[in-house]
């Protein structure tokens, strides 16, 4: 659908009353006003609420983000009285891709389609957003596209959502600083230095530390993303450094976990402060036992919810995609402070139908992409 067409196609409408006060009450952002009176209906609303198709697609179910997503996914769909269709494609990009095809093959109306998609990798996403913007269909993609691809250049993409590693090591690292009282050393654990994740993260602990002049960094070695490898490098700078270590900043969980398990070996548990990144379910657990500190979620069950939920709000008149601002477009997103005070919360991650409403859908931009 061109952007012509779309507009067209808005500007119709739908004549029905009750299909447009249907589509404020799915909405959660447009519910009954507090003084009584009834809500304004949407003024360009494209597709009844029950016609609406709610596809969520990623990897696998056996990786616990991912199954967290399509979870989240289910939960907007029943807010609004709809079945999310979940797809996995097992990290195969050309089954990604034909599954795609066959979806929007198979619909009657696509133009009532929403897709919130998990690329394989940067190479996926043009091929998707190509088919999905010829069929009409509404699309939000998450994490992998190309540099030099701009969602603004397609009339259906409806955003694609990226993170900031920077702010989360930041993050973790300020969490580990209050927890030591904002004095004394810490090592460092960097994962795979050819990657920009262990390099934006990095400088986010770099930035914490110009800002927190108390805390020293001992040292700082690579380890890989492995557990094995914090294992073997935290038993390494603990001998070297000894009791001058009182916190230990690891660019993922995994690394975490392996300097836990040397800390533990080393009879010093309850004495260092440990942080990563990931939120996978044993670093949760160690926050909520008090081993750990801190973890950074990029909240699963909130991606799943959230794009479908764009999608729904463009096509029920609630978003306008031609008037969305260039930074929602593309948008790097905050990530979620995982601590002592919520990570019982993220032992069983689940969404939040209030993150959908539509005038909250794009709450957790922090800048564009670009």
């Amino acid at each position: 659908m061109n952007a012509t067409a779309f507009r067209g196609k808005r500007a119709l409408g739908l004549a029905a009353a009750g299909l447009m006060v249907l589509s404020l009450a799915a909405c959660a952002s447009n519910g009954d006003d507090p003084e009584g009176e009834a809500p304004e209906a949407p003024e360009a609303a494209i597709c009844a609420p029950e016609d609406i198709q709610l596809i969520g697609q990623v990897r696998n179910e056996t990786n616990p983000y991912e199954k967290s997503w399509l979870d989240g996914g289910d939960v907007f769909a029943e807010s609004v009285g709809l079945t999310q269709t979940r797809l996995t494609y097992d990290s195969e990009s050309p089954r990604q891709q034909e599954q795609i095809r066959q979806a929007l093959a198979t619909s009657s109306n696509p133009e009532c389609m929403v897709l919130n998609v998990l690329p394989n990798g940067d190479s996926d996403t043009t091929p998707i957003v190509r088919e999905t913007n010829a069929a009409g269909a509404l699309l939000v993609t998450h994490w992998n596209k190309p540099a030099d691809m701009t969602v603004s250049d397609y009339d259906n993409w409806i955003t694609h959502i990226a993170f900031d590693d920077q702010a989360m090591g930041k993050q973790i690292a300020e969490a580990i600083f209050e927890e030591m009282g904002g004095e004394g050393g810490i090592i460092a654990l960097q994962g795979i230095l050819a990657t920009s994740a262990a390099q934006d993260r990095f400088a986010g602990l770099e930035e914490a530390l110009a800002e927190n002049s108390g805390i020293e960094l001992l040292a700082d070695q690579v380890a890989d993303f492995g557990r094995t490898e914090g294992f073997e490098v935290t038993r390494t700078l603990l001998t070297q450094h000894g009791d001058k270590v009182k916190g230990i900043w690891a660019a993922n969980d995994d690394m975490a976990l392996g300097a836990l398990q040397a800390v533990v070996a080393a009879g010093m548990e309850g004495q260092v402060a440990i942080a990563g990144i990931d939120a996978v379910p044993e670093a949760v657990q160690a926050i909520v036992d008090g081993q750990m500190v801190a973890t950074a979620s990029v909240d699963g069950p909130w991606q799943g919810g959230v794009g479908l939920a764009m999608g729904y709000c463009a096509l029920t008149g609630e978003i306008d995609i031609e008037s969305l601002s260039a930074d929602k477009r593309g948008s790097v997103t905050a990530a979620v402070l995982v601590d002592g005070s919520n990570a019982s919360d993220f032992l069983e991650p689940q969404a939040d139908p209030a993150d959908f409403a539509c005038d909250r859908v794009f709450d957790r931009v922090l800048r564009g992409l670009n």
